[in-house]
Parts: C-alpha cells; structure tokens; sequence
C-alpha cells in the first residue's frame, strides 16, 4: 500500500471514532467550555475531547508527525507530515443539535500553511448521517465505494452554498458579497459547516462554494476532496485576515472569481 493509500486508511478510521463519539456525547447532552473569538463562536467539552482522541490516535499511529488542530497547541512534527484537525466542524449546529456537523482530517506534506502545504489524504465523517467522506492525492474523492465528481453543468444557475463570520462586524460585507453572486446562483445554502460544504461540492450535491475567513482545519480535508473529484478551489486576499475561500467545478469555479476576485 502507498504511502497516500496508508494516510487515507488512518484519517478514515480516526474520523470514524472520533466522529461515533462526538454522537455519543450529543446524545448525552452538550455542555460549552468557552468561547472564541467572539461570544457566538463556541466550543464544547465534547471539541477537546474528540480532538484528544483523534491526537492520541494519530500519535500512536504516526508518532513522528506534526499536528495542527483547532483545539490545542501546534507541533511542527519531525516527518514533514503534519495532520491538519477540526474535532467538530460545525460546533453550533451541534451544540443546537442539528446534525450538519463534521470530523475533518487531513494528513499534510509540508509546513501548515495551507498557501505552502501539499495536501496528501483527507477524511470528512459526518456522523448524524454515517456518511464517510475521503480522498487521496491523485486517488480520488470517495463517498464510502462511490467515487465522487464535482458538477459539470448548470442550466438553472449554481446551487452555491456560503458561511458568515461570528464577528457581526463583518457581517455587512458578508451579505454584501452574497448581493454580488446571486445572478449567477439558482439558489443559495448555508448550512454552517465548511467541511461539509466542500465534501458536498466534490459530491455534486453543492455547484460552488465560498466563505471569508476560514482556519486551515476548517478546508484542509474538503479542498482536498474537492480538487480530487474534478474542481477547484482557490484562496484569495490571503494577507487579510479574512482571506476568501472559492471552490466548484471548473466553470462555476471560474463564474465565482470573476466575481468575487473584482471585490478583493
């Protein structure tokens, strides 16, 4: 088995695990820790403990490589491969028990910096459906034994999916930019949770998707998945503190950065 192949197998099971216990413990009931950035932007028990899981397994797995989650503290590893980790992707939708939440990992070649990364292999597990997500450079994008293909063609418009900042002072140019894309949109989703909007772009469920603002474990894992069935994605105003994600096929890839490229 490949070096790729070996990295896939182990995100898939560790985000299995550690997506079944983030189940479990909802189930059990949510209790937040603390906040973030902002006072909406959460995070519970149930985020640290799944991240220490999903770091102890990786450890005992792979004891050499570097780790970047959302959760603790950054270890630049001695392997040149760094596991990029969001325990829970998707935490308020979670602590409101809706079930669009995600554990996503990526196995990484490189510095984390995802401007300077190579990303390697990625899992998306989605435990409120048991859907596993996966992909490995040059191997493809998967959903369980189907392999995945992002949209070619969009008559009616792109069904286009976004997110907005917790800060509600950039909330203005969030709704700003979602003004500027609706004429080429069929129609728009925000679900709150950018690994899920990816995995669901690679998947076809989604045309495109787009967001400001996002962390490396936030699109470590979906990006992948994105480019491995067939699209593309893009980062922009990557100086700013709020760089913008644009993801999609080929053409609607290419229709978001005409547009959202102009803006910054």
């Amino acid at each position: 088995m490949s070096i790729v192949a070996d990295l896939v197998e182990l995100a898939a099971a560790v985000a299995r695990e550690a997506g079944d216990l983030a189940r479990m413990r909802r189930e059990e009931g949510v209790h937040l820790a603390a906040t973030k950035s902002t006072l909406a932007d959460i995070v519970t028990d149930a985020d640290r403990e799944v991240e220490e899981l999903i770091r102890a397994r990786l450890r005992e797995a792979r004891p050499g490589d570097g780790f970047l989650g959302e959760e603790s503290a950054a270890d630049p590893g001695s392997t040149g491969i760094t596991w990029v980790v969001d325990p829970i992707d998707g935490t308020v939708n979670y602590a409101y028990g809706i079930p669009a939440y995600a554990v996503s990992i990526a196995a990484v070649e490189g510095i984390a910096d995802p401007d300077q990364w190579q990303a390697l292999a990625g899992a998306v597990y989605a435990p409120a459906s048991g859907e596993l997500f996966t992909a490995g450079r040059g191997a493809g994008a998967w959903l369980d034994d189907r392999r995945l293909a992002v949209t070619v063609d969009t008559p009616a418009g792109a069904l286009l999916a976004t997110g907005f900042g917790y800060d509600p002072a950039t909330h203005d140019g969030d709704l700003a930019t979602v003004r500027s894309i609706m004429p080429i949109a069929r129609d728009l989703r925000r679900a709150g949770a950018a690994a899920l909007d990816l995995a669901y772009v690679a998947a076809g469920r989604l045309d495109g998707y787009f967001e400001r603002g996002l962390k490396p474990w936030d699109f470590a894992a979906g990006s992948l998945l994105v480019s491995e069935a067939g699209g593309r994605v893009t980062r922009l105003d990557t100086e700013s503190l709020r760089p913008m994600l644009v993801s999609g096929g080929i053409e609607v890839h290419a229709r978001l950065l005409d547009i959202l490229g102009d803006e910054t």
